[in-house]
């Protein structure tokens, strides 16, 4: 009954909610003279971060509609070019010229990991330029009625399988955290069954490859709770008037609640300083809270079975770098990988994806050339550094593009991203 308390306390916090707001609005509207002094601005301040703090936030949009290539401005436009019951691919499509040169088309898998895609979209945003860029958006389980079926870590990767035959041949994929493993499966499946529509590149960013591997917090609570304690404590059931009334999930909340418990110190200090930028009227340093909150606490519930089985096989059993697993009782062997370039990535300071844990890619997928695999560590960023901010666009982005342009199917080149990794 977890979940119904929830949205109870939810519900009943609403005219509070509403009386806030309307106190925000009349403390801060420029008629009033006390909107003017501390006094005003301290009311308007404290009304809008309890409003902010109790709301439950939908889902934000990409809203990238612009962009450059070749030193011009042109505009974007998205599109879903296929679509499932519990996903959407999503094409970020340019207003080129006729006749221009293709771009390589960029698949990104988002994780499915509690945030919406659009957490990404500044991965997205920064990749534009360069590429044909689509985008997993993954639905809400919560919205998803149950006559609509299961969706376990299987369908996953049958998905990305069933985007890559949309996509073609000569498609490069960038999985973000979580489905570094999932993407993996896909490309060793595909590979061993001469499928040519298997990617020409696969970049691995801060993925749990390997969890065994300096292990974090995250990580060490898989293997300290076991599967029995995930299913009894967080698996809970979708309440009405939900679409997915009745569905067992793993709530949006609960994610959240437990990312927000790693760093509780830092995300009271950011919340302490909105309230003082908006007493000071530093209209900059507010928006730049709202803006990253307004992303951050936007969750999405996960189906019970995709989450257990992920939690299983990747945190609990490191089936993939045992040997150990499977999809639909065929084995996933990253051996069978030979034609797919792999690029690892991972941040120096990530407290999610320790340090190694992607780059145990490379010792999976031996029969990939050793020229046709690099490893980069970017320095001084985290978890989240790792796909966004000035470092990833400045530093691994151009990485990224230039290992795309070296392998694609077209004549190769040499790379000109880093090391290659040792096999």
């Amino acid at each position: 009954m977890f979940y119904q308390l929830y949205e109870l306390n939810h519900a009943a916090v609403q005219p509070f909610r509403a009386y806030a707001d309307a106190m925000r609005l009349l403390y801060s509207n420029p008629l009033n003279p006390v909107s003017h002094t501390p006094f005003g601005r301290t009311v308007a301040a404290a009304a809008e971060l309890f409003e902010r703090t109790t709301r439950r936030y939908g889902k934000p949009e990409f809203g990238l509609a612009k962009t450059v290539v070749d030193w011009k401005t042109v505009a974007v436009k998205e599109r879903v070019v296929w679509s499932r019951s519990f996903c959407n691919l999503i094409r970020f499509e340019r207003d080129l010229p006729a006749g221009r040169r293709p771009d390589p088309k960029l698949l990104i898998v988002a994780p499915m990991s509690g945030h919406y895609a659009t957490l990404l979209r500044g991965t997205v945003e920064a990749m534009l330029p360069h590429a044909d860029v689509y985008i997993t958006d993954w639905v809400d389980a919560r919205m998803v009625p149950v006559g609509e079926g299961r969706f376990d870590l299987d369908d996953y990767i049958d998905y990305i399988i069933d985007m890559f035959h949309e996509l073609g041949p000569d498609t490069h994929v960038m999985a973000v955290c979580q489905p570094s493993v999932p993407v993996l499966a896909a490309v060793a499946l595909m590979e061993a069954r001469g499928d040519r529509s298997a990617p020409s590149t696969m970049t691995l960013m801060g993925g749990p490859i390997d969890t065994r591997r300096n292990p974090t917090a995250v990580n060490l609570l898989a293997e300290e709770k076991g599967m029995a304690w995930f299913r009894d404590n967080v698996i809970m059931q979708v309440p009405w008037p939900e679409p997915g009334f009745t569905r067992d999930v793993y709530p949006g909340f609960l994610q959240l609640s437990g990312f927000m418990s790693m760093n509780l110190d830092r995300h009271i200090t950011a919340h302490k300083e909105f309230f003082m930028h908006l007493v000071k009227n530093d209209g900059d340093g507010a928006d730049k809270h709202r803006d990253f909150y307004d992303e951050y606490l936007a969750v999405m519930d996960l189906t019970a079975e995709f989450y257990l089985q992920t939690v299983d096989t990747v945190f609990i059993r490191h089936a993939l770098p045992k040997g150990e697993m499977m999809h639909r009782r065929a084995a996933v062997d990253p051996k069978a990988i030979r034609n797919t370039a792999l690029l690892t990535i991972e941040g120096e300071n990530d407290d999610i994806s320790g340090l190694g844990q992607t780059e145990a890619a490379h010792d999976l997928c031996v029969n990939i050339p050793a020229d046709r695999r690099v490893h980069y560590v970017q320095p001084a960023v985290g978890h989240y550094g790792v796909f966004n901010g000035s470092r990833f666009r400045a530093e691994i982005v151009p990485r990224i593009v230039d290992f795309i342009a070296s392998y694609g199917r077209a004549p190769a080149a040499r790379p000109k991203v880093g090391k290659a990794a040792k096999g």
